[in-house]
């Protein structure tokens, strides 16, 4: 994202989930903030996965879309932290939407979430 709020914001939530995990109120109304960014500069894809991570929060008190794992490094992953990391990287992605990877892993999270 462009926009100097948007990124401030961003860092805010990467840094409240350090802090205090999925705290469910407050991370909502992030997301939901930094949706309105999304709507403003126009990113549809950000907007849709923003708003499918938000009611998903919403419906189950965590976030429990598995971290994407590249199938090349076939690395195990903590489990104990998972909720967190995942929601962590997917927040982390909207930051630079020009690499491809970002905008690919972005659309892999949007149907993860379709498919929940």
């Amino acid at each position: 994202m462009e926009n100097k709020a948007a990124l401030k914001l961003i860092d805010k939530i990467l840094n409240d989930l350090d802090k205090t995990g999925i705290n469910t109120d407050a991370l909502i109304n992030d997301i939901k903030e930094l949706r309105t960014y999304a709507l403003e500069e126009q990113i549809p894809l950000v907007v849709k996965v923003l708003r499918l991570a938000y009611e998903h929060i919403e419906e189950n008190d965590s976030f429990l879309i598995p971290m994407l794992v590249d199938e090349e490094d076939d690395v195990e992953v903590e489990t104990e932290n998972e909720p967190v990391e995942s929601l962590k990287y997917l927040i982390a992605l909207t930051k630079n939407l020009n690499n491809k990877i970002n905008i690919s892993d972005l659309k892999e999270y949007r149907d993860l979430l379709n498919q929940y």
